[in-house]
C-alpha cells in the first residue's frame, strides 16, 4: 500500500508545476467578474466577463458581432478600463469611422490593425488591457505554417497561441469567428473545445432584433440570452424581452398561442405561429422557424393519434415569432395549440399562456421554473394560464390568474377555445 504523503511534501508539491494534490489542498481562486454596464451582455457571459478567459463569437457576417463587441470595449474604456480591438480585416481609418458612429471615444480604447500572429501575440503579452478583442480569428496567420490564412492548421495554431498568453496573463480575449452558410462555426471543431465559453450572435439582417446566446460557459449557465435591437447608433439593450416578442401580435386571428420558455434563469413569453392548410396531394410539406423540426413531427403524430385529426396530408408552417427558439419541451402545449387553432380555423384566447410537455401517450408532463413562467405571464396582463396539473397543483395561489390543469392532449380543444375570465 502506498505510503502518506507528509504534510511537508505536500508544501513541496504546492511549489512544483503540475504537482499532484488532493483537491482539499488547492487553494480556490476568487472568480472576479468584469461588468460592462450592458447587462444584456453581461447576463449571455453569465455576469460578466471572467479575467483570463479566452471567449469565442461567432454569427452570420453583417449581423453586428463587431458593433457589439466594440461596444462592450467602449463601455470598459469609460470605466477607465483599458482595452484593445485588434482588427485583421479593417483599418485604424475604418475602426474610427465605426467609433465615432457608436459614441465612442476614450484614451483608454486602444486600436490595432494587424494579422501577423506574432505580432498579434506580443501585443496581447505587452498591453496590459484588461479585455482584448480579436477580430477575426480566422485572418490572423502565421507565417511559419505553409497554409493560408484561415485554414485549419492556422486556426488551431492561432487560437492555441492565444489561449496560452491569455491563461498566462491577466486579461480575457474575445475571438471573432466566422460562420459556414450551414450557420455553424468556421474551421476545426475542436476550436470551441479550447475556448471557455463560445456565444452566437443570431437574427436576420433584415430584421432589427437580435440575440445573444451562449452555448458553452464554463463559468456560468450555457443557455442564457441576451436580447438587442440594432439601431442607427449601435446596438441597444431590449430590457423586456417577452414585451418585444408579442408586440406585433395579432388579435383574432387563428393558429397563434403564446407559451413561457426559460432561457438560462429568464421566463420570455413567445408566440407560436402555424398555418395549416390544404389537403396537398400526396404527403404534406413541413417547415418549420424556430422550433425544432423532430417536436413538430411528435406533436402531428400525437394529434393525430390521440385526437384523430388527419394532418398527413396538410401543409403545415411553423413560426416561433421574432428569431426566439422554442427548442424546449415546454413549448409542446402551444404548439399543439397553435396548430389546432389553425387546422380548426378557431381563435384560440389572446390572454392565455400554454406551457408543458406532451408525451407520445399524449399525456400533459410537468415542466420545470413554472413558477417563473406564471409570474412573466401575469406581469404582462394574461389572465388564464393552461399548464399540467402537476405544474398547476404545485403553484402558488393569487396573482389574478386562472389556472387550469391539463392531464392529457385530450383536454386541450375544449379548453383552448373556451372564453377567458
Amino acid at each position: 500500500m502506498p505510503s502518506v504523503r507528509s504534510k511537508a511534501a505536500l508544501s513541496l508539491a504546492q511549489t512544483e508545476p503540475g504537482g499532484v494534490l488532493p483537491i482539499t489542498e488547492i487553494r480556490g481562486m476568487p472568480e472576479a467578474r468584469l461588468k460592462t454596464g450592458m447587462e444584456e451582455f453581461d447576463r449571455a457571459l453569465g455576469g460578466g466577463i471572467v479575467a483570463r478567459s479566452l471567449i469565442l463569437l461567432g454569427g452570420d457576417p453583417g449581423i453586428g458581432k463587431s458593433t457589439l463587441l466594440m461596444q462592450a470595449l467602449g463601455a470598459l474604456a469609460r470605466l477607465n478600463e483599458r482595452v484593445l480591438y485588434i482588427s485583421g480585416e479593417e483599418s485604424p481609418e475604418q475602426l474610427k469611422l465605426r467609433a465615432d458612429r457608436l459614441g465612442i471615444l476614450a484614451d483608454n480604447f486602444l486600436v490595432l490593425a494587424e494579422n501577423r500572429f506574432e505580432t498579434v501575440l506580443s501585443h496581447i503579452d505587452e498591453s496590459q488591457c484588461s479585455v482584448v478583442v480579436v477580430d477575426s480569428v480566422q485572418s490572423i496567420f502565421s507565417p511559419s505554417l505553409d497554409s493560408a490564412a484561415g485554414s485549419v492548421s492556422q486556426i488551431r495554431h492561432v487560437t492555441a497561441g492565444i489561449l496560452d498568453v491569455v491563461k498566462r496573463g491577466a486579461a480575457a480575449c474575445f475571438l471573432v469567428g466566422h460562420v459556414t452558410k450551414d450557420g455553424v462555426l468556421a474551421g476545426p471543431k475542436v476550436l470551441e473545445h479550447m475556448v471557455d465559453t463560445v456565444l452566437s450572435f443570431e437574427g436576420e439582417r433584415s430584421h432589427p432584433y437580435r440575440i445573444l446566446r451562449a452555448s458553452k460557459n464554463r463559468f456560468g449557465s450555457s443557455s442564457e440570452i441576451g436580447v438587442f435591437e440594432m439601431g442607427d447608433r449601435g446596438l441597444q439593450e431590449v430590457a423586456n424581452p417577452s414585451e418585444l416578442f408579442l408586440s406585433e401580435r395579432p388579435e383574432g386571428v387563428s393558429g397563434s398561442a403564446v407559451t413561457a420558455l426559460v432561457e438560462g434563469t429568464r421566463p420570455i413569453l413567445a408566440e407560436i405561429q402555424a398555418l395549416v392548410t390544404g389537403p396537398a396531394p400526396g404527403q404534406g410539406r413541413r417547415t418549420c422557424l424556430g422550433v425544432d423540426s423532430q417536436r413538430l413531427a411528435l406533436m402531428i403524430a400525437v394529434l393525430e393519434k390521440k385526437l384523430g385529426l388527419a394532418l398527413a396530408d396538410q401543409d403545415i408552417f411553423l413560426n416561433a415569432v421574432g428569431g426566439v427558439r422554442a427548442s424546449e419541451p415546454a413549448a409542446d402545449l402551444a404548439v399543439a395549440g397553435a396548430l389546432l387553432s389553425s387546422f380548426m380555423d378557431r381563435v384560440a384566447g389572446s390572454r392565455t399562456v400554454l406551457f408543458g410537455e406532451v408525451g407520445l401517450a399524449g399525456e400533459a408532463r410537468r415542466v420545470s421554473n413554472a413558477e417563473g413562467r406564471i409570474a412573466e405571464a401575469a406581469r404582462l396582463g394574461f389572465t388564464r394560464i393552461i399548464a399540467p396539473k402537476a405544474n398547476v397543483e404545485a403553484a402558488a395561489p393569487g396573482r389574478g390568474l386562472k389556472l387550469v390543469a391539463i392531464t392529457h392532449i385530450k383536454e386541450l380543444a375544449s379548453l383552448l377555445f373556451q372564453e377567458e375570465s
